[in-house]
This record gives C-alpha cells, sequence and structure tokens, in this order.
C-alpha cells in the first residue's frame, strides 16, 4: 500500500476527503456551482462517451466482426480491453499518488482517444482489436485518475453527489446508446461508432484543464498545489517541496499484468468443452486471486475491517450483478421467445433505478450509515437475482424477472456511491491513487471473474460455449445453465452480506481507551 507522505493540503486535513480542503466562502456550493461547474461538466462527458462506447460496441460488433471477416477475435475483442484495463489503473493510480492526477488524466485520455480512431481507422479484425486494447487500457486509468481528481478538488461533503452524478451518466447511454450505435452502423458506417467519440472525449477533456493546471509537482515529486488545491484555492503554490516523492511501484504493475492476462484466460475458458473447462478456469481464478493480493489493501482478500471490507463488497456485487444481468437476455429469449431487442429493453429500465437510487444517496446520505446503505443495496439486488431464479426454477412468468430486475439497479445505486465516498474517505492524499485504482481493480475482475465462473457453469450444465450466448444459433439450451448461473450470483451476494458489517472500522484498544476516556 502506498504509505509514503506526500504533501498534506494547506488547511491541514489528511483524510480523503479533507484532500479536497474547502474554505468556508464555498460552504453551500455544490457541484455545479461556479467553482466546480466546468470540471464537473468535463468529467460527466467524459463518463456518459465512455460509457456510450462500451454500450454501443455491444450493437455493432456483430456488423465490424462480419465485414472484418474477425470471427474468430470476436470474443476477444470485449474480454481484451477489460483485462488490460487493469493494468491501466494499477499505473494511473501509482502516477496519481506520486505527482497527482493531471498526467494520469491526460495519458489516460489520449490513450482512450487514440484506441478509438486506430479501432475507426481498423482494415482488419486484428487491427480493430489492438484499437480495442489500447483505449481500454486508457479507459481502465481513466477511471482512477478521475476519482483522485474528485478527491483532490471537491470537499468530502459532496463526494457522495459527485460520485452520484457519475451514476446517473450512465442513464442516457444505458437507454439510447444501442439505438444510436445502430442507427449511425445502418447510415454513415460503424466506423463513425468510435471516431465520432474521438473528438467529442477531447472536447469534454479541455473542459476540465482550467482546474487541472492548479496541480503542480513539488520538489520531491509528490503531489503538489494538487493535493489540496481546489477550485478557488489559496496559495499552495510552493506546497510538496518538502514531500517524499512516492516511488513507482513496479512490482504492482508486474502483479497488474499477471491480473490482466488471467482474466483474459479465465474469460476464454468458455470455450473449450468437457473437465478441461473447470481446470483452466480454476487455474485462471487462483492466479488472479493470488496476484491480485498486492493490488489491494492488506486484508481486502480476507475482508479485514474497514477499507479492506469496502474494497471487497465492491468486487463482490459487481460479480453478483453482472454475472446475472449477462445471462438474463439469453434467458428470456431461449426460454420464453422474447426477441433481443425486447429483452434488452426490458434490462434498461435498470440503468433509471440505478441513477434514481443513486440521486437519493447524494440527496439523503448523511440519514443512512454506510453499512445500512450497504445492506439495503445487497438485499435489493438479492431480491433480483431471486427473481430471475424463480423464473428457471418455477417457470414464473418473465415479467417477475424483469420487474425485479429494476430493483437490482436501484440495489447497485444504493451501494455504488457510498463505496466510491467511503473509500475516498479512508484514504489520505498519499493513497487515495492506490486505493482508488483498488477499488476500480476489485470492480473489473470481481465481474470478469464471477463471469468466468458463470461461464463454465453455462456450459457443464448444457447452455454451449460462452460465445455461442445469444449468437442466434438455435441451438437448445437447457433451463439447469441459467439456473447455476443465477445460483452463483446468489452466493456472492449472500457472501457480501455476511462481511457487509464489516466495513465499518474497528478502533484499536488504544483508540477506545481515548474515546471513553473523553467522554
Amino acid at each position: 500500500m502506498s504509505s509514503e507522505p506526500t504533501t498534506q493540503p494547506a488547511d491541514g486535513g489528511t483524510g480523503g476527503g479533507s484532500a479536497g480542503g474547502g474554505g468556508p466562502s464555498d460552504a453551500g456550493a455544490g457541484i455545479l456551482s461556479r467553482p466546480y461547474r466546468w470540471v464537473t461538466v468535463g468529467m460527466l462527458a467524459m463518463i456518459l462517451l465512455a460509457a456510450f462506447e462500451a454500450l454501443a460496441v455491444t450493437t455493432v460488433m456483430p456488423t465490424i466482426s462480419r465485414e472484418l471477416h474477425g470471427g474468430s477475435l470476436y470474443a476477444l475483442a470485449f474480454s481484451g480491453p477489460l483485462a488490460v484495463g487493469v493494468v491501466g489503473m494499477v499505473v494511473a493510480g501509482n502516477w496519481s499518488d506520486r505527482s497527482g492526477p493531471r498526467r494520469p488524466i491526460f495519458a489516460a485520455v489520449f490513450s482512450f482517444a487514440g484506441g478509438l480512431l486506430l479501432a475507426g481507422l481498423a482494415t482488419d479484425m486484428p487491427l480493430l482489436v489492438l484499437g480495442r486494447l489500447v483505449s481500454g487500457l486508457g479507459g481502465g486509468g481513466l477511471t482512477v485518475a478521475l476519482y483522485v481528481l474528485v478527491a483532490r478538488v471537491f470537499p468530502e461533503r459532496l463526494h457522495t453527489k459527485v460520485f452520484a452524478a457519475f451514476a446517473a451518466a450512465w442513464v442516457i447511454p444505458s437507454l439510447v446508446g444501442p439505438l444510436v450505435a445502430g442507427v449511425v452502423a445502418q447510415t454513415v458506417g460503424w466506423r463513425w461508432v468510435f471516431l465520432g467519440v474521438v473528438v467529442l472525449v477531447l472536447l469534454a477533456m479541455f473542459m476540465v484543464v482550467p482546474v487541472m493546471r492548479q496541480f503542480t509537482t513539488g520538489a520531491g515529486g509528490g503531489a503538489g498545489a494538487g493535493a489540496g488545491t481546489r477550485a478557488g484555492g489559496g496559495a499552495e503554490g510552493e506546497a510538496g517541496t518538502d514531500a517524499v516523492a512516492v516511488p513507482w511501484k513496479v512490482s504492482r504493475i508486474v502483479w497488474s499484468v499477471v491480473v490482466a492476462v488471467a482474466v483474459l484466460a479465465a474469460s476464454l475458458a468458455g470455450e473449450v468443452s468437457g473437465a478441461l473447462v473447470w481446470v483452466l478456469s480454476g487455474a485462471a481464478v487462483v492466479v488472479a486471486i493470488v496476484a491480485l493480493r498486492p493490488l489491494l489493501p492488506v486484508g481486502a482478500l480476507r475482508s479485514a475491517s474497514g477499507l479492506p471490507t469496502v474494497i471487497a463488497l465492491r468486487g463482490l456485487m459487481s460479480g453478483a450483478y453482472f454475472a446475472t444481468e449477462t445471462y438474463l437476455p439469453y434467458f428470456f429469449t431461449s426460454q420464453y421467445g422474447l426477441t433481443p431487442a425486447l429483452a434488452g429493453l426490458a434490462l434498461s429500465v435498470s440503468g433509471l433505478s440505478w441513477a434514481g437510487a443513486s440521486w437519493v444517496q447524494g440527496r439523503y446520505s448523511a440519514r443512512i450509515s454506510d453499512v445500512a446503505s450497504f445492506r439495503v443495496g445487497i438485499v435489493l439486488v438479492l431480491a433480483a437475482v431471486a427473481s430471475a431464479l424463480g423464473c428457471s426454477v418455477l417457470g414464473l412468468p418473465p415479467a417477475v424477472a424483469i420487474t425485479g430486475w429494476v430493483f437490482a439497479g436501484a440495489g447497485m445505486g444504493a451501494m455504488y456511491p457510498r463505496l466510491s465516498v467511503a473509500t475516498l474517505r479512508l484514504s489520505t492524499p498519499a493513497n487515495q491513487g492506490f486505493n482508488s485504482s483498488a477499488l476500480a481493480i476489485s470492480d473489473s475482475t470481481g465481474a470478469a471473474l464471477a463471469l468466468a465462473i458463470t461461464a463454465a457453469v453455462f456450459a457443464t450444465l448444457g447452455g454451449g460455449s460462452a460465445a455461442g450466448a445469444g449468437s442466434g444459433s438455435g441451438a437448445p439450451v437447457d433451463v439447469l445453465a441459467f439456473t447455476g448461473c443465477f445460483i452463483v450470483s446468489v452466493v456472492l451476494g449472500l457472501l457480501s452480506l455476511v462481511v457487509a458489517g464489516r466495513a465499518e472500522p474497528r478502533l484499536r484498544h488504544a483508540e477506545r481507551a481515548d474515546v471513553s476516556g473523553s467522554i
């Protein structure tokens, strides 16, 4: 963990929220008030465009694969960006701890945009996959760098609102992204799904540039003015002269590469048949978990109290949610005969409930504790997965699962912003980058490894290979395959419920004595 000291804020704050500082002059300012307006709009635009690209590619990839004769690389075009994104997260986190978020954000944006440009101009499938890998590297780094920017620019009281806005930025892409991508592909061509985003993401970055100019690097290489500077900040220009440089953690970068390779292998293991699928999946999962250990806070893999459990919860719930959502459209089309468009549209409403719950969190977060919020979110997701399980086991109408998935979105909206806020609050300026990257890594690998496990379950119980899911091949699918996948999600949700109480940091004996003595 990055524990080396770095420049402290001018106001003396040391926590993740305090790093953003905040004086009395902006006590009533909101995230769209004058000091924060352009940086907020710029960040939200980046999130929205990244969300659109992720959702739009799903729509146009069959057309791309057919035109570029790249069926054999179809799966890699999706799993590759997820895998290399882990490397981007680690590098951006380490870099942010060294010198603040300015340079990591610039590098991540240009990598993301460069990858899109390469993909949009690709003349064959290998070149398109390479573009996807480059954009995935930048996308992973951008997520972490933006988290650190939130910590350095906004006061702690606004963190919940910022992360709620991040969640809301996914709503429009989730509702209209696939439709817009389809129209673009049918009119001006699929290449503009990539090329059009390049121009927009660069414009979004330049909205953030003014506030980024306030971040300087001190003599020690640590975060300088940026560690405590925020819009309207004071004279911290000389801060950082006594700071100790946070070194490059080469070993963490190497481990992140190992995680990326293991995640990629686990994602592709479902393509083999027989018992070999479990051998490959199991080996890849074990390697990924071992490699994750130095990339997460100490104790995260055993859910130690405080920050380690917050990080672990992000991975567990990401796995529980996406492992079910990935198979629901296929479940609806194969078992109930719904059209793919209707099945996908039915699930898009979860984006609205996710954003709605995030908005409620941002507005009323002070009235409910972190642990209570986590438990409410977990229960809602469990109820939603149980509704899907009921449909597969009891043959209930599909409306039951569709309605249930609205609650799943609400559950994730209740949890995700609070997990992000808790991570920053339990961090210091010296390790905001590391902890933010750990949260993103847990999120990404949790979903990827859960999908790898469900792919093995799906293939074993009569669903065929993961790549064939939803391909329209017409092969019969045993409903037991879907039941097995939903059970995996239930197990992950129950495990999350068991450990959620540990998210509250526990005082050491000496600290408890001090508290008792002060009463």
